[in-house]
Formats: structure tokens, sequence, C-alpha cells
């Protein structure tokens, strides 16, 4: 390997070289030509080493800004980025079109009224009365009533526990007491079969727990330490055993939202970390969501898998034909080889590459300025035409009809301009590694526009997964594989309620209630979050 010199080590090198090179040279333009290579080549290497300082720095900018800076990716309306450093990309204009024209509406001096409570909660009323002394008048009189004043207040009631007590009465034959062939004929009260036979949790309970952990983020260990408070001891190992439990009886729930998302037009697959420590030989291991179904009933399923092997997808995809949407991820490339499928890529995440250049240029004025910022532009430019179909409540044949129309021609103009600059900008860096990346993903990228059941990006699938990112982050790891697959079935029934308009905890209650009683495909069927009623829930008001 060579050392690299500096501009002085240059120097030195050159009034060292050996003399008797030189001295067999007597041709005074040779060693002009000579000492003119070397300073060529000194020029060169000083302009490497200049880029490759602006490409490290632009990576420690990158790095600081994904550790301490914003996570929003969103941008000010005046298309301006705040950022936290203080370089600048030097200004281009981004697009020659003129400024958005944005009407304000006016502005409305009388405050709006505090927004009024639920009507679904219960009242009590508070009786609020002058004193005998206070309703006498100055005059000698007697005030007589003329109305009154209402408010309300919210009160909260904290959480109680109640034992379900379990009176099985037993009923006897007298008359079959003593017969010696079947003895006294004796029936007992049957009681609903139970999710945890002969546990002490009831479907209340477990909803409560499971509720509490993977929709609101609390650990068991801190709701070992709430039930303590209010004089219950639950161990945190029983709240794991029951949420297993749980899990194992709704697979065949599972099975058959799996059956429906591969019925379905689109499937969105994404994936995440998750450390699980008993694992053999890794504790790094993957949480995989798939989204689908109907607009109108989506099914959001997480599975567990130890890999992030694309033959996760190929297998859970094993024959299907529709759209699959994915981002950029390399296991994914196989979609692109199997007849029947369309495989769609993720404009946000062409955008995020952008982004981070604009953050890494850290601009003064916050604006998004240069090539970066009119790649942006671009991209927003095809998100305001989705904009404008939703507003006028496209779907399907009519936002097809839009995009071929006007996101078309945008996508064509981008194509050219970024084919322009690729050879332009060096490709390690961040600008170069952006560029680079929507054109090899542009295949894909541009398929979006030959459907209207389809979006542009993965955002609903990224959305799906941001609970379990959050509840990672408090409860860190699984201990063991049953465990990761146990938080994939609940994630997966509670994110598919909240999809579809449920409140989990209600939902899971219900499910509890009605599953052990179920027999047949149909029952388990009308089980799944999205084929329940919510009214059926809103009419449950037994006490949590």
């Amino acid at each position: 390997m060579k050392k690299k010199l500096s501009k002085t080590g240059w120097l030195w090198y050159i009034q060292r070289m050996n003399q008797e090179a030189f001295a067999n040279i007597n041709d005074v333009e040779k060693l002009k030509e000579i000492m003119a290579s070397f300073v060529s080549d000194f020029s060169d290497r000083e302009h490497n080493y200049k880029a490759e300082i602006k490409i490290l720095n632009e990576q420690i900018k990158s790095l600081l800004d994904r550790l301490f800076g914003k996570k929003t990716e969103k941008i000010d309306k005046d298309d301006g980025q705040r950022s936290l450093f203080d370089t600048f990309e030097p200004d281009t204009p981004i697009l020659d079109d003129e400024p958005e024209e944005i009407s304000v509406p006016a502005h409305k001096g009388k405050k709006p009224g505090r927004k009024p409570l639920p009507a679904n909660l219960p009242r009590v009323e508070v009786i609020h009365d002058l004193s005998e002394e206070e309703k006498t008048c100055g005059c000698g009189c007697m005030k007589s009533r003329c109305g009154q004043e209402e408010s309300e207040q919210l009160e909260i009631i904290p959480a109680q526990m109640r034992v379900i007590r379990n009176i099985r009465y037993k009923y006897a034959c007298k008359n079959c007491e003593g017969v010696e062939d079947d003895g006294p004929t004796v029936s007992i009260a049957r009681m609903p079969e139970q999710m945890i036979p002969k546990s002490i949790a009831t479907p209340g309970l477990l909803a409560h727990i499971l509720t509490a952990k993977f929709a609101d983020a609390l650990p068991f260990y801190r709701q070992e330490k709430q039930f303590h408070r209010i004089g219950v001891d639950i161990h945190r190992s029983n709240m794991c055993n029951w949420a297993i439990k749980v899990a194992q009886g709704c697979e065949i729930l599972l099975e058959f939202m799996k059956g429906e998302i591969l019925n379905g037009p689109v499937i969105n697959i994404d994936e995440t970390t998750v450390q699980v420590l008993k694992e053999p030989k890794r504790s790094k291991c993957y949480m995989w969501v798939f989204k689908g179904g109907t607009p109108d009933n989506p099914i959001i399923l997480f599975q567990y898998h130890p890999t992030r092997s694309g033959d996760v997808a190929r297998n859970f995809l094993n024959g299907y034909q529709g759209i699959v949407q994915t981002d950029g991820y390399g296991a994914y490339d196989f979609l692109d080889h199997i007849e029947g499928i369309i495989h769609v890529a993720c404009w946000i995440h062409a955008r995020r590459k952008f982004m981070e250049v604009v953050k890494a240029a850290g601009n003064k004025d916050g604006k998004p300025t240069g090539i970066a910022g009119k790649a942006l532009k671009y991209i927003s430019k095809l998100y305001k035409i989705e904009r404008e179909a939703k507003e006028l409540g496209l779907f399907a044949e009519g936002l097809y009809r839009k995009r071929q129309e006007q996101a078309l021609p945008v996508l064509d103009e981008f194509k050219k301009w970024l084919d322009a600059q690729v050879e332009k900008v060096p490709p390690k860096s961040l600008l170069g590694k952006a560029i680079n990346y929507t054109l090899n993903q542009w295949h894909r990228l541009v398929l979006y526009t030959e459907s209207g059941l389809v979006m542009p990006d993965n955002n609903v699938v990224e959305n799906a997964i941001r609970p379990f990112v959050i509840g990672r982050k408090n409860w860190l790891f699984s201990c063991t594989s049953e465990g990761a697959r146990a938080s994939a079935c609940i994630y997966s029934l509670i994110e598919t309620a909240k999809a579809n308009g449920l409140e989990p905890y209600w939902y899971l209650k219900f499910l509890f209630e009605n599953l052990p009683e179920a027999m047949t495909e149909d029952e388990f069927k009308a089980l799944m979050p999205q084929n329940v009623d919510k009214n059926l829930l809103e009419n449950d008001t037994t006490p949590r």
C-alpha cells in the first residue's frame, strides 16, 4: 500500500529525487515534461483527497442527524428544511415553474368552544344549592329558583380488581340413589369454555394485560408493579405464559387472515429487527409484516422469523398473483422474476435518500436547494397529484387515469433529469447514492401508475410496524422464540382491529369470550377483526 503524501511531502520527495536520474537527462524540455507530470499527479491526488474529505464530512453530518436530529421527513410549507448544521450546499435554482398559490381561509374572530365530552360516558349529577340563609333576600323575602347553570368535568376511577366466583349447582336424582349398576345420576351446571382452562385470568384480565403491552407499550414488569400497588400479585412470568397460551389458541385465526391477504389484489411487505435472547446461534432476528385485504377491511399480519432472507417472503407468497410493494432491500429482487407478480417500489425510500443530502447540507435558510432540492421538488409534484386525487375522492379507475395523464409526464421529465445528473456527481457521495438508488429502482417506482389500487409508497405497512418499534424500545427483547411468535400473533390481532376501527381492549375481550366456543370455519372467521361488527363491542358495558 502506497503511503499518501501531503503537499509538503511531495515537495520533499521532488527535492530528494535520485540525482543520477536527472544527471543522465541533458534535455531541458524532457526535464520540464517530467516535472509537469509530477505537478499534474499531485493536483489529481489533491482533488481526490478534497472529494474524499467532502464525502466523509457528509457521512459524519448524516450520522449526527440520525443520532440527534429530528426524525420527521416533512418539509416546511416554503419547501424549507431546518437542520442542525451550518455548512450549506451552493444555491442553485430548484425549478423554473411559478410558485404555488396557497389560499388561506379568512380568520374567524370567535374562538371555537371546548369539545364536548363523549356522550356514552355515564353521568353523575352533583347538585350545588344555596344555604337557607343565602336563599333569604335582603328585604326579608325568600328567593325563588329561576334557572340553573350546568357544566361538566371529567373524572376517572382508578383500576379496580374484582373476583368472579363461579358457583356451579349440582343436581342428583334421589330415585336413582343406591342403584348398583349406574349409581346416582348427578348433573352439574356447565361453565363457558375458557381461553386458558383452570386459570384465574378472565377474558377481561387477559385483554387488559395484552392491550397494555402490545397497544400501549407497557412491559409486563411495569404491569406487575401496577397490580402490586392495588393489592394483587401477578408475576410477569405468569403474564408471559398467558400471552403464549392465548397466541396458541388464536393461531387458527391467523391462518384465515393469511388466506384473505393472499386473495387480495395488493400486498405490502416490510420487516424490522427484534432481539431474541434464546434463539439458537443468533439473537438478532426479524419481525415481518404483511398488509393486505381490501381498502374497507384491511388485514395486518405479523410473522416472526430468525432470518431476513427473501425465502420468508417467497414462502408466504407461494402461488400469489397480484401487486407486491416493498422497499429496495435486495432480498425482494426475486419478485421481479415471478410470473403474475407486479413488484412495486416505494417512493418514500427514494425521497428519504435525498432528504439525507438536504439534512447533511444544513442550509442556513432551511430551504432544500441544489440538486437534492430539485429532486425533492419532482417527488413533491407526484404527491401533489395524489393529494388532489384524494380531495376529489378518486379511486381505482379514476385514480389510474389521473396518474396516466399527470404523473407519467412528471416521471418522464424526472428520469431524463436524473440521467443527466448521474455522471456529474461522485457515486460515493450521499447525493450520488441517492441518484443511483432512484435509477436502480426506477423500473419498480413507476409501476404504481399502472393501477389505482396501490399507493406510491409503502407507508401503510411502515405505519403498521411503528407500534411494534415503539414497544421494542420499552421491552427491548423477547426471551424465547415462542414469546416472539406470541407477540407476532397478538400484534396481528390488535393492529388489524385498530385498522378496522375497533378499540383493542373490547375486541380482545370479545374474542376471548367467544373463541373457545367456536367450532366451525364460519364461526372462526366471524371472530377475525375485520369481520367483527363494531356495534357488538360498543354495546358491551362490562366494567374493565
